[in-house]
């Protein structure tokens, strides 16, 4: 089995992706197996100090420091279980020492598999508003809409002052599902979950759409590349 490298950003989610590789492990890999997994993480504030900037390739040299340290001890390949740096992927792939598995590549792939015409995004307004996923979903011939700007700018907040500390409140839940009413109002057949840690509030049972947990995707991804036969890189 490919040893996987996970390059972290936001704790909530990386542990997230962790525990459903080891969890769903076994299914593929017998009895309380699973592929070997290493993570590396920067301090989310590195992250969002560059973010807040604008500076994309600092990000960019942020995720290729994680992904070196990974190499050295031994990754075959990467995934980092934060939509939102993504948008700095594009600035890594050629440079890293490692392929990577792109979580909007899941999403898009798995919205298709499912037959969905018009996917609403949800994730921090860096992400809704930025050029992670249109492509992706462009290619697979899928639809997308996004909250307007002032619930843009609520789910933000509720990312980033609870989300990413583990603070899930009803009264977040009860916002997100009116977000996900209004997303279906404009015809919306799904919903992807974009911030790695919304599927720890927002759950299949409790949407009103059903929903493409981002997070949950990527690490069967890896799952699956990490047992495989050998073959092309990601």
């Amino acid at each position: 089995m490919k040893h996987i490298g996970i390059v972290a950003c936001s704790a909530e989610g990386a542990a997230l992706c962790f525990r459903t590789i080891c969890a769903e492990g076994p299914a593929i890999a017998g009895r309380h197996a699973h592929p070997e997994i290493s993570l590396h993480c920067h301090a989310l504030s590195h992250y969002m100090e560059l973010i807040y900037r604008d500076d994309w390739r600092g990000v960019a040299d942020l995720m290729l420091d994680s992904a070196s340290r990974l190499q050295r001890i031994g990754a075959d390949f990467l995934i980092t279980p934060d939509n939102t740096i993504h948008q700095a992927l594009d600035l890594v792939r050629d440079r890293s020492p490692l392929p990577w598995l792109h979580i909007a590549e899941e999403v898009a792939a798995e919205a298709a598999r499912r037959g969905f015409k018009r996917v609403g995004l949800t994730g921090t307004k860096y992400l809704m508003e930025g050029p992670v996923y249109p492509p992706k979903f462009a290619a697979r011939g899928i639809e997308h809409r996004i909250p307007p700007l002032a619930q843009r700018e609520r789910i933000n907040t509720i990312i980033f002052d609870e989300l990413v500390n583990a603070d899930f409140r009803p009264e977040s839940l009860a916002y997100f599902q009116q977000v996900i009413r209004d997303l279906q109002a404009e015809g919306c057949d799904a919903v992807a979950l974009s911030c790695t840690e919304i599927p720890l509030l927002v759950t299949p049972e409790n949407s009103p759409l059903p929903t493409l947990d981002s997070t949950r995707l990527l690490a069967r991804a890896a799952l699956r590349y990490a047992t495989s036969a050998a073959g092309a890189n990601p």
